[in-house]
This record gives C-alpha cells, sequence and structure tokens, in this order.
C-alpha cells in the first residue's frame, strides 16, 4: 500500500471512531437467524409423523400453525409496536418502589431497542439524595463503556460547571432521559423517548429533588413538555410536577453544545448562577 494511500485509511479509520462507530461489518448482509430457524423446523420436522392422502390435508394446517409458534417464541419474535412498548414502560416503571428496584427494572427492559446495542445500562452517577439532578439527553460512547452518565469531555466540563458553583457528584445526581447509547451518537428517535419517558420521570420522582436541571432543549423538551428551542428557554424557570409535588425546573445549555460554541458558556453561567441563588433559599 502506497502511503497516500496509507494516510487515507487512517484518516478515514479516524473518522469512523471519532462517529462513534465500534463494530465492523461486511457489506452483505447476513441473516444470523436463519440457521436457527432452520433448526428448529428441522426439531419440528422429526415431531411429526408425515401423513398422507386425507390425513395430511389435515395435519399440513397445523404443521405450518405450530412452525409459525415455534419462530414466533424464538429470536425472530417481532419487537412491540412503539404505543405498547410505552404502556409496558409506564407500567414497569410505576412498579419501582426505589431507585434499585428502578435499575434492575431498567435492567430486564426490553421494549426499546437501543438496549440491543449498547453496551450497558447508563443509569445514574451521584447523591440520589441530592437537592438537585441534572438530566441530559442520552449517553455517549465514554459513557456506554464506563456506565456512568457524563463522564466524557461534555461531563468533565459539567464537572467544571457544578464546581464553579460549590457542587460535585457528592451533592448532584445526574441522569439522561435514555439510559441506552444510540448507536454511532445518533439523535434519539421521537418513539425511543417517549418509551424511556417513563422511567426517568418515575427515576425524578423516587430522587425527589429540589431543583431539576435540563440539560439541553431535548431535555427541557421532553420533560416539560415545551417546543420552544433551548436558546429561547434557557433560564427560565418551569414548573415541573414530580408526581409526589411541585419543584422548580431550569433548563439550561448542554455542555456539548458548549464545547462547540464556547462564547455561549455566559449564558450557561447566568443559569448556574440562578442554581446557586435557588439552592441558598
Amino acid at each position: 500500500m502506497s502511503i497516500g494511500r496509507e494516510q487515507e485509511m487512517r484518516a478515514l479509520l479516524a473518522f469512523y471512531q471519532e462517529a462513534g462507530v465500534d463494530a465492523v461489518l461486511v457489506e452483505t448482509p447476513v441473516d444470523r437467524l436463519a440457521d436457527q430457524r432452520s433448526a428448529e423446523t428441522r426439531k419440528l420436522d422429526t415431531r411429526i409423523d408425515r401423513p398422507t392422502g386425507r390425513d395430511a390435508r389435515i395435519v399440513q394446517p397445523i404443521r405450518s400453525f405450530t412452525q409459525r409458534s415455534v419462530e414466533l417464541k424464538g429470536a425472530v419474535t417481532a419487537p412491540p409496536s412503539p404505543d405498547a412498548a410505552a404502556m409496558a414502560a409506564r407500567d414497569a416503571a410505576k412498579a419501582a418502589a426505589s431507585l434499585e428496584e428502578l435499575r434492575a427494572i431498567l435492567d430486564r427492559f426490553e421494549g426499546c431497542a437501543l438496549r440491543a446495542t449498547a453496551t450497558q445500562l447508563v443509569f445514574a452517577d451521584g447523591n440520589p439524595g441530592a437537592r438537585v439532578m441534572f438530566v441530559g439527553e442520552a449517553p455517549g460512547r465514554d459513557e456506554d463503556i464506563a456506565g456512568l452518565p457524563f463522564v466524557g469531555r461534555s461531563g468533565k466540563l459539567l464537572d467544571l460547571m457544578m464546581a464553579a458553583i460549590g457542587l460535585d457528584r457528592t451533592s448532584a445526581y445526574i441522569a439522561n432521559i435514555i439510559p441506552w447509547r444510540p448507536p454511532g451518537n445518533r439523535t434519539p428517535t421521537p418513539q425511543e423517548s417517549a418509551i424511556c419517558l417513563p422511567f426517568i420521570m418515575r427515576q425524578i420522582e423516587l430522587s425527589d429533588p429540589d431543583i431539576l436541571v435540563c440539560l439541553g432543549g431535548p431535555s427541557a423538551q421532553t420533560l416539560l413538555n415545551i417546543k420552544d428551542g433551548i436558546t429561547k428557554t434557557r433560564g427560565r424557570w418551569f414548573p415541573y410536577q414530580t408526581g409526589t409535588r411541585e419543584i422548580r425546573a431550569l433548563p439550561t445549555l448542554h455542555p456539548a453544545y458548549l464545547l462547540r460554541q464556547p462564547l455561549q458558556k455566559r449564558l450557561a453561567w447566568r443559569d448556574f448562577l440562578a442554581i446557586k441563588n435557588a439552592l441558598a433559599e
């Protein structure tokens, strides 16, 4: 390989890594369920005698139905609809009596497809008994690896922002609306956010903070049910019903946005001063 070609390949690999690509796939799609379905069908055929004549006409529909049942019970089961998954999430979240139970329920929940592509659940970090809770949108690559929210570049900036008003991870609770990393750090779909929403709402209710800080527009829009962008809503206090009481919620700029637009840190600083003043009341 020529030096120029090698440099191009290295640059391409670096781009893929920064974009969040963490697995290499072949160009031709592979049906990895085919062997499993074939095995199930072979097992089924060995258990069913092959009738002839009139009996064959009667048994064949039964065999087709039984084979379909095997497929539905196997790995090819169709995922639930977004509405059904959201309803299941509401029921599951409501059943959690503590944050530990909620985490265990989330770890078993299969209604969100992101669970299958993420490395692990990213539930929360910090002190669940803190007076202030920060909620972002979704974990990234670093968070997916560590199993903790806001540990990458955005997390380090958030730590500095909290430290500027006397907070750290022992005096704040941190989570995301989506507890699993979307592939390639893509934006979660509205359906994925709707499915995960009952869990973060129950998490807020169980941790019961005095102040909720929405990091970024998606977090504010999802939790506060508002349509305006973050530049219009940041720095404004909104009421938030936890399920047991009303608390104050403040949207502010996401640390990832501030890394791209450092001049906007002055606006985030004003928001954090408002948080500090509210905690002093």
